[in-house]
């Protein structure tokens, strides 16, 4: 790799950083498992740089390498790590999106999201937090369309009673 290729990697991972963390931790709903996916996604795309920065969107690239790992991960089953001691591990640091009030309903939507299969919870992640059309979700996850809109529909409704009467009446 080059230096200057090097630089538009950097500048890649900056533009894109905050937006893929924040799907790889909608997805896992593990703050570690969330850095741990987003690295292994950006050490992935790095490998591929020279033919990922040529693609008429890199972001996208990036987007599907971050949800075939998370798949990947959920099939292997890795997810059943435990750190040896808990007062070891560093404090959370939460990304703060909106008022104080909020921080409960994000607790309550990660739990919820931690209930569904690891299918549907990346078609709501593409659906609703990226606002990915279905087509687009669809060429992501590389499923159907109509596959999306079925899992995106059986997902919400059983979103719906694990989340209130609050949540339910924002919910699309």
């Amino acid at each position: 790799m080059t230096r200057n290729d090097a630089e538009e990697f950097t500048e890649f991972v900056r533009a894109t950083a905050p937006r893929l963390h924040r799907a790889a931790l909608l997805l896992t709903g593990d703050h570690h498992l969330t850095d741990d996916l987003t690295q292994a996604t950006y050490a992935r795309v790095y490998a591929s740089w020279r033919r990922v920065s040529r693609a008429d969107d890199p972001l996208a690239y990036a987007r599907r390498t971050l949800l075939n790992t998370y798949l990947s991960h959920r099939r292997l089953r890795r997810n059943s790590e435990l750190p040896a001691d808990p007062a070891l591990m560093p404090p959370l640091m939460t990304e703060h999106s909106g008022p104080e009030g909020d921080h409960a309903t994000r607790v309550d939507l990660l739990d919820a999201l931690a209930m569904l299969p690891p299918h549907d919870r990346a078609v709501l992640v593409l659906r609703y937090w990226e606002d990915r059309s279905v087509a687009d979700t669809a060429h992501d996850l590389g499923i159907t369309e109509g596959a999306v809109r079925t899992r995106s529909s059986r997902a919400l409704q059983r979103l719906r009673p694990l989340l209130g009467a609050d949540l339910t009446e924002r919910t699309p």
